[in-house]
């Protein structure tokens, strides 16, 4: 079983990104890259990441979700966090990453802060 799946949707020119499994080192956290890099084609990217059933993120998975939202911005574009798991929330108070990213625990509210 992949370590990650990633399931795609559209609503409203947002696109959701609904993960599963672990960002982690390898195949995780590429998986992850090569997604959000297709999605930043797109001029002004507005991405919602739902890491509701991510179980585990590392240093690594971090480094790709803070490389992207850095690169998002410089094209007017937008990351968004979705329903973090205790474990993720935890991890991003630590790393003090929960000051950076908009995270939101209600999918259409989320939605709404996009526009």
């Amino acid at each position: 079983m992949p370590s990650l799946v990633i399931n795609q949707r559209q609503i409203e020119g947002i696109t959701v990104l609904d993960c599963a499994g672990r960002i982690s080192l390898g195949e995780g956290s590429v998986l992850l890259r090569n997604v959000l890099q297709e999605k930043m084609q797109a001029p002004q990217p507005k991405v919602l990441l739902n890491l509701a059933e991510v179980a585990y993120i590392d240093s690594s998975g971090l480094g790709e979700l803070v490389s992207a939202y850095v690169a998002m911005h410089r094209q007017d574009g937008e990351l968004k966090l979705l329903h973090l798991t205790r474990k993720v929330h935890d991890l991003l108070q630590i790393t003090k990453l929960y000051t950076v990213f908009d995270v939101f625990d209600d999918e259409a509210q989320a939605l709404a802060s996009f526009r």
